[in-house]
């Protein structure tokens, strides 16, 4: 797991660094396995790459602080999509992977620097053929 581990009442640098950390905290929680974090391809990422039993797991993070107009999942564009799709395939083949994969999206929303609400939203999209 590559995700940066935190000294206790250490606050990381970057709300979104902040959301990915509690959201890979959750997903442990809720029995997932990180294989990755912050995964790279080329100039695309994805946030976090799970396995919950026999299926790939890929999140998207969106964090927000207050109240905004949009919900922060509704942050996730089509082209935000593609690209996550994208990196997903080169991570299933660069590590050899044939598994049942699923698109999820975590939604953290900051109230204050330490209450929030995180909702889960397990097959959020499915890929788009093309």
């Amino acid at each position: 797991m590559k995700l940066k581990e935190l000294e206790p009442g250490e606050d990381p640098e970057d709300l979104g660094e902040k959301g990915e950390a509690i959201a890979a905290a959750y997903l442990v929680k809720e029995g997932y396995k990180i294989l990755e974090c912050n995964w790279h391809y080329g100039h695309k990422e994805v946030d976090i790459i799970a396995r919950q039993g026999d299926e790939i797991v890929i999140v998207e993070v969106k964090t927000r602080e207050g109240d905004y107009f949009e919900e922060p999942w509704e942050a996730v564009s089509n082209q935000k999509i593609r690209n996550i799709v994208e990196v997903a395939d080169a991570w299933l083949i660069r590590n050899k992977i044939d598994l049942e994969t699923r698109f999820d999206v975590i939604s953290i929303i900051f109230s204050d620097d330490v209450n929030y609400e995180l909702t889960h939203f397990p097959g959020a999209f499915i890929p788009p053929v093309n």
